[in-house]
């Protein structure tokens, strides 16, 4: 059986707080060895660990710590995505204040103020101009991949106190609802 995944593209301290209260708070789990910027662990690392985690959906991040071009977080993305095991229901893409220009398709955006949008938004989950593109570090792999749904996202745990976990991190919960219901995850 397959094991139902949800990447986040973000690693730091921040994403892992909200990530873990948001996958507890839904009955899912957060690998959380999966956080460190950059990824420290290998694809292969990663899958074993999703296998021995007792509930789906299974939330894995990823961070290429503005590392230009494919870095070690999108190696061990593409690893984890690509395996036999695993299915990616969907993506949070994670906007930076990327200097490198990389950039991914997302299908929405959820924007500090919990509105969706077809445009994309920054690091401070303020709505960008670019339709259906975000900007950001660990994103640019995730045309490759096929994913089903991809949701654009500030800064997660941050955005202007507006995700902080002592609020319940709604934005990013509102980002992994919206993932769950497009899925079809029961």
């Amino acid at each position: 059986m397959k094991r139902r995944v949800i990447i986040v593209t973000d690693g730091d301290e921040y994403a892992h707080k909200a990530i873990a209260y948001v996958a507890h708070e839904i009955g899912g789990r957060c690998i959380s060895q999966s956080q460190g910027n950059p990824t420290k662990a290998s694809g292969k690392q990663l899958v074993e660990w999703v296998h021995d985690t007792p509930h789906d959906p299974v939330f894995v991040m990823f961070d290429d710590s503005g590392y230009t071009g494919e870095g070690y977080g999108e190696r061990a993305m593409r690893y984890v995505a690509k395996h036999p095991s695993i299915e990616v229901i969907g993506a949070l893409a994670v906007a930076s204040n990327s200097h490198h220009y990389e950039w991914s398709r997302v299908d929405v955006s959820i924007d500090r103020f919990g509105e969706l949008s077809h445009y994309g938004v920054d690091k401070y989950g303020l709505p960008d101009l670019e339709e259906g593109r975000i900007n950001g570090d660990t994103v640019s792999i995730l045309e490759d991949l096929n994913i089903p749904i991809v949701v654009g996202i500030g800064d997660i745990g941050k955005m202007a106190r507006q995700d902080d976990v002592s609020k319940g991190s709604p934005i990013t919960r509102q980002a992994v609802e919206l993932i769950l219901e497009r899925s079809g995850f029961q």
